[in-house]
Order: structure tokens, then sequence, then C-alpha cells
């Protein structure tokens, strides 16, 4: 007679919360790139070093020296943040063999995911708008008000993730049938 062989469901918390976590932080810096650097011009990462805490050379913006400067610092950003996706991708790829689809639509990454963004958030807004100094979410009299926002988005993005991420069942192999056990996140 056969005996039937038990498998335990994969966890989904720990095999994919380190690439989540990495493709939160290059996704979110992403975001900062894109959306407060290039689209909306409120900052550049010199902005501020006018002003900051570690008396970094100023770049003015509104000269062509000054932006090509900033430009330049921007795109280290931009490389640091594409290198977090490019690893959090290898990584989940080398984590992931089968069944692909439940790993991608999995609520445990999305959720590691979210949370990675909110830590970009705060880890970036504290060193570089408060502890640095060099650049501000949008300078002027309300600067403080807007770099209290960023960091709040990142509370926010870190709570609603470990929410996600709490909710999914666990990831199970291809043909396995659900058990009774736990969430599994």
């Amino acid at each position: 007679m056969a005996t039937a062989r038990v498998v335990a469901p994969v966890s989904t918390a720990d095999p994919l919360r380190f690439p989540g976590l990495l493709l939160g932080v290059g996704l979110g810096g992403f975001v900062d790139g894109i959306l407060l650097h290039q689209l909306l011009q409120w900052h550049h990462m010199l902005t501020s070093t006018d002003h900051d805490h570690i008396g970094v050379r100023y770049y003015d913006p509104h000269t062509v020296s000054g932006l090509e400067m900033n430009t330049v610092w921007d795109g280290i950003f931009h490389a640091v943040c594409w290198l977090s996706v490019l690893g959090g991708l290898a990584v989940l790829h080398h984590r992931v063999t089968e069944g692909r689809r439940a790993v991608w639509t999995s609520r445990a990454l999305w959720g590691w995911v979210l949370v990675g963004w909110g830590l970009f958030n705060l880890v970036e807004g504290v060193l570089d708008h408060h502890v640095l100094g060099i650049h501000h979410v949008r300078g002027g009299p309300h600067q403080l008000w807007w770099d209290l926002g960023f960091l709040a988005l990142g509370a926010v993005l870190l709570v609603l993730g470990l929410l996600v991420r709490g909710g999914g069942g666990p990831l199970r192999r291809p043909g396995e049938a659900p058990t009774a056990r736990g969430t599994g996140a």
C-alpha cells in the first residue's frame, strides 16, 4: 500500500521577502526620481546643498553647470534604483522555479514590494531631507511639511504592504491541494 506524501506549503513570506523588498526600494526610487526630479522638477539630488548638513558644494539647478551636476547625481540615483530592481528580479527568478503565476499574483510578493517602497521613502526621506539636508521634496517656505508628508507616505506604504502581505495565503506548488494550515504569510 502506498503512503501519501505530505508536502508542506511553501511559505510566501520567506522566499519573497528579499526580492520584494529590493523591487519595492528600486521601484519606489524610480517613482521619486521620475515624478519629483524629472516631471515635476521639484528637486534634484543636490538642490539643497546651499544649506545642507554635511558641506557638499552647492550646484544651483537654475544654471547650466548646476543643472548638469544635479543631472549626473540624479543619474547615479537612478542607476542605484535600476540595480535594486535588477537584483530583485534576479533573486526572484532564482527562487521561483515552479508556479511562476502563483508568485506574480501572490499578495505576499506585492505586500513586500509596498514594504520596500515604504522603507525607501522612510530611509531616503530621513537621510537626504533631514540628516544630510541635500534636497527636499519641494523647497520653499513649506518644505518641512512636504518632507514630513513624504515620510508619512512611506509609513502608509509600509503598513499597507504588511497588511497586504499578511492577507496572502500559502503559496502552493502546481497541482498541490490546499491545506488547512495557517495563512503562510
